[in-house]
């Protein structure tokens, strides 16, 4: 019978989600990229190599899964063609095993360009965005003016709907950022080009995936981004532009929400932010300095170095709640270790309620109430059975389940593949 399994990252992105790919890929036949772009940054470290995906699917450094990009996925076509190269000892040939969707919004070179003229421009809020234009198309999604996969082999449609846009953002760079316009000959000269190149990977995604379906195959959904970067869900204006929770698996990939069989949500034992917006529990003392060098926190994709602070459980419940999480896997346990007091966020003290809080996410004016655990001298560093975990350590895991009220399921200790604890394994359904 087939199984599809959610992978979801519950804070603000950078929980580990590439590792567990990697893991679970020996029992997986397919994984499905669903939203965001390559604004993402997945790490696998396999032996003594590091990949780091973009865009590309995580799992399609196993050369047996058949891997997708849904609808919901906005395509850069230079940025796409250069992470297949840069990654080619490791993938090899995909052409036949990875599908884009004909429905996938791409990136254009004016998008990019309004995105970063917006970040330095002093009128405008700065969200601390990756400059790689995701926003602005996905903003062209809902403005219907998006150029899509399927228009680029209709060289009459995309010319107009190129033209169409071009008169939106060319009025932009001229008379509001006093910047260059966009020529139209040139970026339809480079959309054709491209679009040949890209021909062998056009398909029918949510066909394909329901045949796997039929065929009793197990999926994985990847999630990009996290939950608390989501659109709907996240600390809104600072979000990513589309839905990294598991709303976003049926719109951006093609499914029944009904099909979902189990989802795992993803969280590091403290918090991470890369960017601007308001973060509760952060540290900007010597522990969050701890956590940020043995946590290795520089962003993989924007390379900047990653904000930390104490695990909010408050957010923690909240998303899996909302994501509908059976079981989550606690990520860099072993970068606790050696702290002599740990915290975990329970509550906020604020004029406003709590749930009031948690439905508009506006988290500004508010402070956190913790408890403290005592921490722990010995090593869980590359530790693979729970009982040989030390005491402080376990008692730390029982906390987060009682905050939660959701089973730890896996327990990651190091980034290699091998450095993870099992205590209920997601695909044994």
């Amino acid at each position: 019978m087939s199984k599809c399994i959610s992978l979801l990252g519950l804070q603000w992105g950078d929980e580990g989600k590439g590792k567990l790919v990697d893991f679970l890929s020996k029992d997986i036949d397919a994984a499905v990229r669903y939203q965001g772009g390559h604004n993402a940054g997945h790490t696998l470290i396999v032996g003594k190599d590091k990949i780091i995906f973009h865009l590309l699917p995580s799992a399609i450094y196993h050369k047996n899964i058949q891997c997708f990009i849904g609808r919901g996925v906005v395509v850069s076509l230079e940025a796409f063609f250069q992470e297949i190269k840069e990654a080619s000892n490791f993938i090899g040939d995909i052409k036949e095993r990875l599908t884009i969707s004909s429905a996938c919004s791409l990136i254009q070179s004016y998008h990019i360009k309004i995105e970063q003229l917006r970040e330095m421009s002093k009128s405008q809020v700065t969200i601390g965005t990756t400059g790689k234009g995701i926003g602005p198309t996905y903003e062209d999604r809902v403005g219907r003016r998006s150029i899509r996969v399927v228009d680029l082999y209709t060289p009459s449609l995309l010319e107009d709907k190129l033209k169409e846009a071009l008169s939106f953002y060319n009025f932009q760079f001229k008379h509001y950022f006093n910047s260059d316009e966009e020529d139209l000959s040139n970026l339809l000269d480079r959309n054709l080009e491209l679009a040949e190149d890209l021909r062998p990977y056009v398909g029918n995604v949510i066909q394909e995936l329901r045949q796997l379906q039929d065929n009793n195959k197990n999926i994985l959904f990847e999630g990009a981004q996290g939950s608390l970067l989501d659109i709907s869900f996240g600390t809104y204006p600072f979000v990513t532009s589309s839905n990294s929770s598991v709303g976003g698996i049926s719109s951006g990939a093609g499914i029944s929400p009904s099909a979902l069989d189990y989802s795992l949500g993803v969280t590091k034992a403290y918090t991470t932010r890369v960017g601007e917006g308001p973060f509760p529990t952060e540290l900007t003392n010597g522990v969050g300095e701890h956590l940020a060098a043995k946590g290795s926190e520089i962003g993989a994709t924007t390379g900047r170095p990653r904000r930390c602070g104490w695990l909010d459980g408050v957010l923690l419940s909240h998303m899996a709640y909302l994501n509908g999480v059976n079981g989550l896997c606690l990520t860099k346990i072993d970068v606790l270790d050696g702290l002599d007091k740990i915290k975990i966020c329970v509550d906020y003290s604020s004029a406003k309620k709590k749930e009031y809080i948690l439905e508009t996410m506006s988290l500004e004016e508010i402070k956190p109430k913790y408890v403290e655990l005592s921490g722990w001298k010995e090593s869980t560093y590359q530790i693979q059975k729970f009982h040989e975990l030390n005491q402080g350590a376990k008692n730390f895991i029982d906390k987060v389940e009682e905050i939660s009220g959701i089973p730890v399921v896996m327990v990651s200790t190091g980034p290699k593949r091998e450095d993870i604890i099992v205590r209920e394994y997601p695909l044994n359904l």
